[in-house]
């Protein structure tokens, strides 16, 4: 839920006890009088305002854009495809709701690291098995769990549950932005593990022929 800044009480208090002083100790019978009255109450307004702000919880309606599916024909991987759509596309509406910027940047970061993951997959389906676990527990669990901490950030108030249960969340995020980052990384592993060999041979043939500095 995002927050919009409206005046506070303060602001009107302000400008009224201003009023009242300027009527009883300044000239107010000239037009000029009133445009510098005018003018001065104006800018208590919007002085008071951006000090003490009223911060009021506003519900947007978040429209998500459809993502449509690119399917390879094998049925594991589409089914994995099909659920990092709707899994981004609920992301994108939590974070469009959570107002912790924290939060949201690592909302945003999940996004991308899970689209990467399915890039890769759906690219070497060798790799399925490996992100097996991913899908069917860590997405829809992290997905879950921020989905409880908008409701109870949604409630707008401050308690022993609450507060404790949004605690637990974001320090599970932090290793949850961990563990994606790692699964990702594990699926280039052999990837590396070939470059890595090709790069030895090379260098190995090139000083056995006399071609390395």
């Amino acid at each position: 839920m995002k927050e919009k800044k409206l005046p506070s009480i303060v602001s009107y208090y302000v400008v009224g006890v201003s009023s009242i002083i300027w009527a009883l100790a300044l000239p107010l019978y000239e037009l000029r009088h009133f445009i510098y009255f005018g003018v001065l109450e104006i800018l208590l307004f919007i002085i008071c305002w951006q000090i003490w702000p009223l911060k009021v919880k506003v519900s947007v309606k978040v429209k998500v854009k459809e993502e449509k599916p690119k399917l390879t024909g094998d049925s594991d991987i589409d089914k994995m495809v099909r659920d990092k759509v709707l899994a981004i596309q609920e992301m994108k509406r939590l974070d469009e709701n959570i107002t912790d910027d924290k939060i949201s940047a690592q909302i945003v970061h999940l996004q991308d690291v899970t689209d990467k993951i399915v890039e890769y997959v759906a690219d070497h389906p060798g790799k399925k098995h490996q992100v097996r676990r991913f899908f069917n527990y860590y997405l829809p669990t992290t997905i879950k769990l921020l989905d409880a901490y908008d409701r109870m950030d949604d409630a707008g108030i401050s308690g022993i549950n609450i507060d404790g249960t949004k605690g637990k969340i974001e320090e599970m995020m932090d290793t949850a932005v961990s563990a994606y980052d790692k699964q990702l990384d594990y699926l280039y592993k052999d990837e590396a593990l070939d470059i890595s060999t090709d790069i030895k041979v090379m260098d190995n043939l090139m000083e056995a022929e006399g071609l390395k500095r």
